[in-house]
């Protein structure tokens, strides 16, 4: 972190001042701190002037000072660091407005007066009451004559080409601002043109976020029975687009301009209109239509009616695609929220994990994360995207292992209308959803070798196409991949391709196993009883020192995954004011107890059965596990543990066969 040069104290403006925090977010959101004349410090710890529960924020995390009329934040040396408006900071002033993150809580600072108005603030309204009054007319809204194409129509000639327009542009102005989906918007909206246009097929393009491309593409033929694809003229469609405006072929191979263009002459386009859809001057797309009928062609009067169609009914495409979006965008973020998505510990270990990530984030580099199920990949990556320029934009996670491959495809890719059966409308691809943000895929050792091929061609390119489709599309994506395999030695075995593995592994991270940072459990058990608690409204039962001795003497194959399991099942089942040794589970309480710890009788006399149990099945079998277990009538994966966790190793090597002479000779015949 590094003083921003640049950074000046607050001008002296004549404003009240109010200096105060706002909690945006975190555990103390919503609150609201006025702040003190001398220093105010923020962090974990309970003497701090505001004490911050959270395990993100280190115990002194910053400082707070007013230094004349205005203020500055300090950080003190904090795990991850003090960001203002996203950047990182060692000693900043503050401005009104300012938002500083202090771990997962964001603070506000505020120092102007909210009695400070503008002049172009709203004023009060105030309703008078003077009694009945005389309506001289009262109408419905249904029954106004120009919301009425048909009554309008019947006022007019019916040979007025006019009144035919206005009717239509009527008919259409309603439909289009009172549908909500955006594909059935645009189906009624191509319906609409076919009533007033002679054309054969008809899109409607939306543009994406780059300029070049289209992200959105709905169109259909006249015939509703045709199920062919519709063939669009990209050359004619981009122009619009990049332009702005509209183009009419009345007579496309007797027109010297669109005569030459060679998608128009491979499709046969014999007539074609095609006028952009606008938006406060910016062009969000167009609407293409075309026939390869000699006997339809489209005139200047279609040009006017079908342009004067789309100035109407682009502010309800665009609204309409922006609800999409938003909802969308609210069931990633309810999804989100539900995730833990706090990494927790103080370690080495995890130091050396907090300062690898704060390194990484600001960067758009591929980051590949190892390490054993359980260790926290996934949190790493989500810390890695928080903290990162694109955190306001998607963070789209999806497990390789967990989806069938012949659905991932579609699933990352997205698929066009009618690519397969079942495919009823365009879908878009988690690619496509994390356009701007972050695609995290998890398990990607077990991605199928055809699915690593089109990757491939994403992190090269940066594009792909729809399962389906046949145009390119662009996206702008930073690739966080995880695996808790060797993605090194199987490439070398020819089990992953070598090319993807190299472009992956641009800077990696291994996530320690819980055994290798045990110091950490403390802190990981209180954290997760809070959250627990929490989630169900119980309330925190703090760990009994014969339990913690238990937690940090077990090596923990599953990791913080079994641990928080284990501190769930001591939260639920456990009858008493701690979390005592009886509440966790068996395999924990098999294993020695630490030097100085004392274990209650019941636990070592159990421990002792169970151990004769098995030494006198291993007798029997002559050092078979095999044949133990099927005596003792359990799997040879549970006795190998129970052997494992018992520290029977050693005894049994002894009790093993050596040889062919170890064998008791059976009986002869």
């Amino acid at each position: 972190m590094a003083t921003n040069p640049i950074n000046k104290p607050p001008s002296s403006a004549k404003i009240r001042i109010n200096p105060r925090l706002i909690a945006v977010s975190g555990p103390l959101r919503d609150s609201v701190f006025a702040l003190p004349t001398d220093d105010l410090s923020l962090g974990r710890d309970a003497s701090n002037g505001l004490p911050i529960g959270d395990p993100s924020v280190s115990r002194r995390h910053c400082l707070i000072r007013r230094e004349g009329s205005g203020f500055k934040v300090r950080d003190l040396d904090s795990r991850n660091g003090t960001l203002v408006n996203g950047e990182p900071v060692k000693d900043h002033w503050l401005h009104h407005l300012d938002e500083i993150a202090v771990g997962d809580s964001v603070f506000r600072f505020m120092i102007e007066d909210d009695s400070d108005k503008g002049s172009g603030s709203s004023r009060a309204v105030e309703f008078e009451d003077s009694g009945a009054t005389h309506a001289t007319a009262e109408i419905r809204p249904q029954d106004v004559l120009y919301l009425q194409p048909d009554k309008i129509l019947s006022e007019l000639p019916a040979t007025s080409r006019l009144a035919r327009n206005l009717s239509a542009l009527l008919k259409i102005s309603r439909v289009v601002h009172s549908i909500r989906d955006l594909d059935e918007l645009q189906s009624q909206i191509l319906d609409l043109i076919f009533e007033v246009a002679p054309a054969e097929r008809g899109a409607i393009l939306l543009d994406g976020t780059n300029g070049r491309e289209f992200n959105s593409v709905f169109a259909r033929h006249r015939d509703a029975s045709n199920e062919r694809a519709v063939r669009v003229s990209r050359t004619i469609a981009q122009r619009v687009l990049t332009q702005g405006l509209a183009i009419l072929g009345s007579d496309v191979p007797g027109s010297s301009g669109l005569g030459a263009v060679e998608s128009l002459i491979a499709l046969q386009v014999r007539s074609l209109l095609c006028v952009p859809l606008t938006i406060y001057q910016r062009t969000i797309g167009c609407i293409y239509l075309d026939t390869i009928n000699v006997a339809d062609r489209f005139n200047d009067d279609h040009l006017q009616l079908v342009t004067a169609i789309a100035g109407i009914s682009a502010v309800a495409l665009e609204n309409a695609r922006r609800l999409q979006w938003l909802e969308q965008e609210n069931q990633r973020l309810t999804t989100e929220i539900t995730l833990d998505r706090t990494l927790v510990g103080e370690s080495p270990r995890m130091k050396d994990v907090f300062q690898f990530l704060a390194r990484v984030a600001p960067t758009d580099a591929t980051v590949l994360i190892g390490g054993e199920s359980g260790t926290g990949k996934e949190l790493a990556a989500r810390a890695v995207h928080r903290k990162s320029p694109r955190a306001s934009k998607p963070f789209v996670a999806i497990n390789c292992a967990a989806i069938p491959e012949n659905l991932l495809e579609s699933e990352l890719f997205g698929y066009e209308k009618g690519a397969f059966t079942g495919a009823v409308s365009q879908k878009k691809g988690r690619l496509e959803v994390a356009d701007g943000g972050v695609l995290f895929l998890d398990e990607i050792g077990e991605l199928a070798p055809s699915l690593q091929v089109k990757l491939l061609r994403v992190l090269q390119e940066r594009e792909f196409e729809r399962v389906g489709g046949n145009r390119p599309i662009h996206v702008d994506i930073r690739l966080i991949a995880a695996t808790n395999r060797d993605l090194e030695e199987a490439s070398r075995k020819g089990e992953f391709r070598q090319d993807l593995y190299f472009r992956l592994n641009v800077v990696s991270l291994k996530m320690p196993p819980l055994r290798e940072h045990k110091e950490d459990i403390p802190m990981l058990v209180s954290f997760l009883v809070e959250k627990h608690c929490n989630k169900c409204g119980a309330r925190p039962k703090p760990l009994s020192r014969e339990a913690l001795a238990c937690l940090q003497n077990y090596d923990w194959p599953g990791n913080v995954r079994e641990l928080e399991n284990v501190i769930e099942r001591a939260l639920v089942l456990g009858s008493s004011e701690d979390i005592l040794p009886e509440d966790l589970p068996e395999n924990l309480l098999e294993r020695d107890p630490a030097p100085g710890v004392g274990e209650a009788k019941y636990h070592a006399a159990v421990k002792d059965l169970k151990k004769r149990l098995i030494q006198n099945a291993l007798e029997e079998a002559h050092g078979s596990i095999t044949e133990a277990a099927r005596g003792l009538g359990v799997h040879p994966n549970y006795l190998h543990r129970l052997i494992r966790n018992l520290d029977l190793k050693e005894s049994n090597k002894a009790q093993a066969p050596r040889g062919p002479s170890a064998k008791q000779p059976g009986p002869r015949p």
